[in-house]
């Protein structure tokens, strides 16, 4: 399940909603990410976020986000898939995103969050303005994340 969403979710509620109600999962994979007060690489004494906004074009991402999640499934035997995503305006410690997956085995669960979310990083078309008290600013993609990402790269989508 995809969900691209403004409002606030609870990472606790979420988990353990997705982890219910069936004998087939053996092991359940969580990754949350949240805004912290200091994005990218800042110099020492750098002033603090105070927000971060993420912004997307509707549908694409959304469709961009299925196919991710497809790939993951073609690769991994999976029971179930869920994929939160915030948008719009954030405070650090707030949640931007959510990645569940759930398999038989521990390593199909592992393996797959892990991929999700490296490629939701950097496949999935979400740009990212910090705002700070000297101004907003975007934030640039990062090569450690395209890095993480390549070791996924084969005969995937992209």
């Amino acid at each position: 399940m995809i969900r691209v969403q403004t409002e606030p979710f609870d990472i606790g509620a979420e988990v353990g909603a997705f982890s219910r109600g069936t004998g087939r999962i053996g092991g359940v994979a969580t990754f949350a990410g949240l805004v912290r007060d200091s994005l990218g690489e800042r110099p020492e004494g750098a002033p603090p976020v105070r927000a971060l906004t993420l912004e997307h074009y509707p549908g694409m991402t959304e469709r961009q986000l299925e196919r991710i999640e497809a790939e993951a499934r073609r690769r991994w035997e999976l029971a179930d898939v869920l994929v939160i995503h915030r948008v719009g305006r954030m405070e650090p410690g707030e949640p931007i995103v959510l990645v569940c997956t759930a398999a038989a085995h521990r390593g199909a669960a592992l393996d797959s969050c892990a991929f999700l979310i490296d490629w939701l990083k950097t496949r999935a078309p979400f740009w990212k303005r910090e705002e700070t008290p000297d101004g907003d600013h975007w934030v640039a993609a990062r090569a450690s994340d395209d890095d993480a990402a390549k070791r996924w790269d084969r005969d995937g989508c992209s």
